[in-house]
């Protein structure tokens, strides 16, 4: 069994539509701790943490905003992930998608230190592959992706510790790519598993090839899942929707598929925004796919009241 450290990061500073700091919140509301518990896991709550110290940090793209707050995210998540790492799996409960900034800069860091290599598995109806330099809208929760693959742009960022190879990172369920995303992808080796490939093939066999990978280099496996992974139909509460996301089927499948390998070490829950749900319909779909990813079975699923 896997001991769960619960890492509560209420950042919205990387988005303009407020909410997602409630995120950690609802996830306790939807009882995750007892979701894991009842799984047979051990589960530390390390509360909420907090973004640490403001700097005046200024972008030349104009379009940026709240980069001192973000940077203090970012080097907080950082240490909290490498030192939860030491002690178990740490499960980040967002929070808008910029905590990926530090989330897998800690989790980089600790792979790192023990020589092993670090896969990414990118749970998004977006590639989040902007920079500093790019972005249009301002918003750095389309940037975790570019600072972890180590590519420019990032210069008011502290150094990514280890950039993660680009064929070591996978996209899943992507279906929203603007034209400087779609530019930047092509000069890469990112595996893109957009919608119309897992329409083509079905989710398991992209799933499985990857996995299949990341088995055979030894390697540790951050999974980062964004609500708008999902359908907006079954996960409303999210400031991103884009139609055609994954169906409760097609998710619980995935989550399945990544308990059976074994191979996750780390997770992002992120872009929850509860302010948008429907009576915590989101959360508890949230919580009821962590289940999967840590060992539930689709005939283990508990009948729900009307």
């Amino acid at each position: 069994m896997t001991h769960c450290i619960l890492i509560g990061a209420p950042v919205d500073s990387g988005q303009q539509r407020p909410g997602c700091l409630m995120g950690p919140a609802a996830y306790r509301v939807a009882r995750l701790a007892d979701t894991l518990a009842a799984l047979g896991h051990s589960v530390e709550d390390r509360g909420d943490l907090t973004h640490g110290e403001i700097g005046a940090e200024t972008a030349a793209n104009p379009a940026v905003h709240h980069l001192p707050e973000t940077l203090g995210w970012t080097r907080e998540l950082a240490r909290a992930g490498r030192e939860a790492c030491r002690a178990g799996m740490p499960i980040f409960l967002g929070g808008d998608h910029s905590l990926s900034l530090g989330s897998v800069a800690g989790v980089a860091q600790h792979a790192a230190e023990l020589g092993r290599p670090l896969f990414v598995l990118w749970l998004d109806a977006h590639s989040d592959i902007h920079s500093v330099d790019t972005t249009e809208s301002g918003n750095l929760h389309g940037t975790p992706l570019g600072y972890l693959a180590g590519r420019r742009g990032f210069d008011a960022f502290p150094p990514f510790p280890a950039p993660v190879p680009e064929e070591n990172i996978c996209l899943f369920g992507i279906r929203s790519v603007d034209p400087a995303e779609l530019a930047a992808l092509r000069e890469t080796d990112i595996v893109v598993n957009d919608m119309r490939v897992l329409d083509e093939f079905g989710f398991a066999v992209p799933m499985r090839a990857f996995l299949d990978k990341v088995r055979a280099a030894g390697g540790m496996l951050h999974v980062s899942l964004d609500v708008d992974f999902l359908d907006p139909s079954v996960a409303p509460a999210v400031g991103t929707t884009v139609p055609g996301g994954a169906t409760f089927r097609e998710a619980h499948l995935v989550c399945e598929l990544i308990h059976e390998s074994g191979l996750m070490t780390s997770l992002d829950l992120v872009e929850l925004n509860p302010f948008l749900d429907e009576r915590g319909r989101t959360a508890r779909m949230m919580v009821d796919l962590v289940g999967s990813l840590m060992g539930r079975k689709v005939f283990d699923r508990p009948t729900r009241s009307g």
